[in-house]
């Protein structure tokens, strides 16, 4: 038996290899089809094509008596390398005419990588750091370009003193909240004016899918070739009112990101053992709490300062936190019947939604369990 398995796992073992140096050949034709897209100005990433592609292959999987998710799994793994690896090739420059690009607070981890991403594109990048408004007239006479990345509380600070501007200059802001930015900047430039918030860290690989959300100031016309250089570095542009943002992000950060410190606040108070508590823990449980500890790696300013940033934030946990005592209630009377009731009501509310993310979480979980060592 023993020698029938090694043979086995000797042939296993070849077909790994070979599946190996298809990957590496693989990535090579990547690496030229960025260069093209670089050459001709094409986004690296196009949603129709990813589609048809998967659908195809995923059928002859099927054909092949291969599981066609896992030909899937392997693909989407694959690309995310492939986008990753295609931005080495640079971008077309969509404006070459541009004057030069100023990130302040480009020396910051998101101003870095906005800025990367504009030199990799051919523009003349400079940064204003905090200590270097002794030369900001300098820098900023000949802008045609100015990126405001800084923490959000001296955001309005730091475009208040941008009211010197050639008049041609494109003004706008990465910060997570749009209203109080964008109405700044209208009052201090009068040239070409857009709020964005790209909705992702500084940390991620590529901007392939990576979605920007922008609220328009003035001067569209102005700054739409802005959008498409996003474009062709693989996001995925999100038109919205600035304070239709603003409420979203109510929910989508604010909230999101005190229910994450609460929970831990509750963790560290109740002093379990980590270690135990993943022994234990069920794939779906080992990944909520990697995303509760994951807020606890970063900056606790960066998350103060969204939670803290508007009274609506505050009213909206106030009501969260109202909701969870109603629910305790019910839990405190036993009533089943209760919990029930409000669980269909909550399950109608979401209607299709519930079986459409019950099909994405399985997917999340399924990967999440591959990537468990257990010893």
């Amino acid at each position: 038996m023993a020698v029938e398995l090694n043979e086995l796992r000797d042939q296993i073992d070849v077909v790994d290899k070979q599946m190996l140096e298809l990957l590496a050949q693989r990535l090579a034709l990547v690496e030229k089809v960025g260069e093209v897209k670089s050459e001709h100005g094409l986004p690296i990433y196009v949603p129709e094509r990813e589609a048809a592609m998967l659908a195809s292959r995923r059928a002859e999987a099927e054909k092949l008596g291969v599981p066609p998710q896992l030909i899937e799994d392997i693909l989407r793994r694959t690309m995310r390398e492939s986008y990753a690896s295609e931005k080495d090739s640079g971008f077309k420059c969509l404006n070459p005419e541009l004057r030069s690009v100023v990130v302040i607070g480009g020396n910051g981890q998101l101003g870095g990588l906005f800025g990367r991403m504009f030199k990799l594109s051919g523009y003349d990048v400079k940064v204003l750091g905090s200590k270097d408004w002794d030369k900001a007239d300098e820098l900023l006479k000949d802008a045609g370009l100015v990126v405001v990345t800084v923490p959000i509380h001296l955001t309005e600070g730091v475009i208040a003193k941008l009211n010197n501007l050639p008049s041609d200059c494109i003004l706008c802001d990465l910060t997570s909240i749009k209203s109080k930015p964008l109405q700044r900047m209208l009052a201090v430039h009068q040239g070409p004016v857009v709020g964005l918030h790209p909705m992702f860290g500084p940390d991620v690989p590529s901007l392939a899918k990576q979605v920007i959300v922008y609220s328009d100031g003035r001067g569209q016309e102005s700054y739409q070739w802005l959008l498409e250089q996003f474009g062709i570095w693989g996001a995925s542009l999100c038109s919205m009112d600035a304070q239709e943002h603003d409420h979203g992000m109510t929910l989508i950060q604010a909230l999101r990101h005190f229910t994450s410190f609460a929970y831990g606040l509750h963790l560290s108070k109740e002093n379990p053992n980590i270690d135990r508590l993943l022994q234990l823990s069920s794939p779906i449980y080992r990944l909520e709490i990697a995303m509760v500890g994951r807020l606890f790696a970063q900056d606790p300013n960066l998350y103060g300062d969204i939670i803290l940033s508007s009274d609506e934030n505050i009213a909206m946990i106030r009501r969260f936190h109202h909701c969870f005592g109603e629910a305790l209630k019910i839990l405190e009377g036993k009533d089943k019947a209760q919990f029930v009731e409000s669980f269909n009501e909550v399950s109608e509310w979401f209607g299709d939604y519930s079986q459409q993310f019950l099909q994405e979480s399985q997917n999340l979980l399924k990967q999440a369990h591959d990537s468990i060592h257990r010893g």
